[in-house]
């Protein structure tokens, strides 16, 4: 039987990075993707994302290698949606601003301390626009130039 990976994040702008993020999950087990909440994303990184959490989470369900995707939730309990999908192994990508030991303390205290923890060594910036936030900065700082 595969193992389930399990992926999260924001997925605001979709990148090469993010589909790398997606691939490499791919190779350990089937992918399975929270997406996060407006909400959520407003609340852990002081702003909302560009792109509705709906349309977000219908472009991670299209991607190749994706098996299953859901949106988190927007109360307090995060671990809550990892606890319904029950993964085998958590994948961070290597730039999360994710604390492997607040995880793994979270993922005792609900009784999942059987979830291995991995993140992502590699991180893929073959192209200049590899996240999310340089892609927006090329935006507003084309846009001003143009105006």
């Amino acid at each position: 039987m595969k193992k389930k990976v399990l992926v999260a994040g924001t997925f605001d702008i979709i990148h090469p990075g993010h589909i790398f993020l997606f691939n490499e999950a791919a190779k350990i087990g089937d992918v399975y993707v929270i997406v996060a909440t407006d909400n959520n994303r407003e609340l852990y990184s002081g702003e909302r994302p560009v792109i509705p959490e709906q349309q977000r989470l219908e472009v991670v369900k299209n991607i190749k290698n994706v098996k299953e995707a859901r949106l988190g939730r927007s109360d307090n309990d995060t671990l809550k949606t990892v606890e319904e999908i029950n993964p085998d192994i958590i994948l961070l990508g290597p730039d999360q601003k994710y604390d492997l030991n607040t995880l793994k303390e979270g993922l005792k205290k609900k009784g999942l301390n059987h979830i291995e923890v991995k993140r992502m060594k590699s991180y893929y910036d073959k192209y200049a626009l590899h996240s999310s936030s340089l892609i927006k900065r090329k935006i507003i700082k084309t846009y001003k130039e143009n105006k």
